[in-house]
């Protein structure tokens, strides 16, 4: 299988980091959550890394969990469970990755998508970029964007986007304070590179030790959303609306 993120070097002492599933519009699988873990690891591991840039290639950052995924755990509450503690394995490891992980997010953001987001230290959006908590759309509640969307754009928003699946744009994120800046289309790569470079100037040691510090009560509420969450994949509602999406997705050309 090809890989799901692809690791470049664009400036010194940063990692740029592309979800590499264009075709998919960068869904997340289980290849996607263990390559996510293993790769915030390593550079965690290398001396010469001292930030990182996420990505996605073609029009999506992320579009979010791969319905097939979905469908082939709908109703087996024994997989889901260790399944959804891999998703939110995966999202705390760029929280805890010893270096900065700045969002460059060049598209759609959407159900996981978003969620990885809100686990990034930083965020650039393109003015085209759209976000969404899509999980309700889904029967399902986002297991770890529930948890820390609050902390990142307050419990309203977080409710209104869990509670509705609507979709907003990088600007009203920008306000919100899901995103810290907004980029023309164009630019954003450059402009979180750039950003990355600029945290890589500084002694490592102190950014190091600041997210370490700001990131130290990372965890509380997990266990929680993931056991609620696993339960509404179990849920018919949850079943209907996967094999729906499925059956929409077919019809397309």
């Amino acid at each position: 299988m090809s890989e799901r993120i692809r690791r470049s070097e664009p400036a010194p002492g940063v990692a740029l980091l592309t979800i590499a599933r264009p075709d998919k519009l960068n869904a997340m699988d289980e290849q996607f959550f263990a390559e996510l873990t293993a790769v915030m690891r390593s550079l965690g591991a290398d001396d010469g890394i001292r930030a990182a840039v996420l990505t996605g290639e073609g029009r999506a950052f992320s579009a979010g969990g791969d319905v097939a995924t979905f469908l082939d755990l709908a109703g087996d509450v024994s997989r889901v469970r260790p399944h959804l503690r891999r998703v939110v394995d995966a999202f705390t490891s760029v929280e805890r990755c010893a270096v900065p992980v700045v969002a460059a997010v060049n598209g759609i953001a959407f159900g996981g998508g978003t969620e990885l987001v809100l686990a990034c230290d930083v965020v650039l959006a393109a003015e085209s970029a759209r976000f969404a908590l899509k999980e309700p759309t889904m029967g399902l509640m986002p297991t770890y964007g529930i948890v820390r969307g609050p902390e990142v754009m307050g419990r309203n928003w977080t409710r209104l986007l869990a509670f509705t699946g609507r979709e907003i744009p990088a600007g009203v994120a920008e306000r919100i304070g899901l995103v810290q800046e907004v980029h023309p289309d164009g630019e954003l790569l450059g402009a979180a590179v750039a950003l990355a470079a600029g945290m890589a100037a500084h002694s490592p040691l102190a950014v190091q030790v600041a997210k370490a510090f700001l990131n130290r009560d990372a965890g509380g509420g997990f266990a929680e959303s993931t056991e609620a969450t696993a339960l509404l994949f179990a849920s018919p509602e949850h079943r209907a609306a996967a094999a729906a999406f499925d059956a929409r997705r077919g019809d397309r050309p």
